[in-house]
């Protein structure tokens, strides 16, 4: 069993897929607690489904791209066969992760976005930078920044572990903290080989809408 906080269809909003039509699986828990976490209500609250029950609301909504998050949807076991058994039915499945549990048993077709923690997070610590080995050029690291230290420590990891060389990398401010004209100016300072992205379902609908 899986313990499903919502299956939605919207617009996604993040990654290099941004604006596509995709449908959200969001599985309920998550071992981090981010300082500019805006999906709290995902931490406890959900109901319980099988991996057929998933699989067969995630058919009804009729759209090919799905995304798996949380929450951190890698502390269920089950995940592993929804995602298996996703992409066995030609669904293209992407998978958000926080970068703190290991991505060594996600089935390889899958498109992991693993969110690596910048100092402002309060998880750093936390990252498993193993997992930056796992990685291959169809999957993306993303760095919610915060501020300037957030940006020069994720310039830092980028260079240190050669990421862009391998995989995709996003850069992405914290909704409303950080301006994106001032990440965009960074960026083309230092020529980053990297994707500025905003939150485009936050700008579409709001920053507190759920189930979109």
């Amino acid at each position: 069993m899986l313990k499903i906080n919502e299956i939605f269809k919207s617009i996604q909003g993040e990654s290099s897929h941004t604006g596509l039509p995709c449908i959200f699986v969001r599985l309920t828990g998550c071992n981090l607690r981010c300082t500019y976490c805006d999906t709290e209500y995902a931490f406890y609250e959900g109901k319980e489904m099988t991996v057929a029950e998933v699989v067969k609301k995630v058919e009804s909504c009729g759209i090919s791209l799905v995304e798996i998050t949380g929450g951190e949807p890698l502390l269920q076991k089950e995940v592993y066969p929804l995602m298996q058994t996703l992409l066995e039915k030609k669904f293209t499945v992407m998978l958000e992760t926080g970068g703190s549990l290991s991505l060594n048993e996600v089935p390889e077709a899958v498109i992991k976005i693993m969110d690596f923690k910048c100092p402002s997070s309060g998880e750093e610590p936390r990252n498993n930078y193993s997992n930056l080995s796992r990685l291959t050029s169809q999957d993306e690291v993303k760095f919610v920044i915060l501020n300037r230290e957030d940006y020069d420590w994720s310039k830092k990891i980028l260079n240190e572990y050669s990421i862009p060389e391998k995989t995709r990398v996003l850069f992405s401010p914290v909704y409303e903290k950080l301006d994106l004209k001032d990440l965009a100016k960074w960026i083309l300072e230092d020529n980053l080989p990297v994707r500025l992205q905003t939150q485009l379902h936050k700008v579409i609908w709001s920053k507190d809408a759920i189930g979109v």
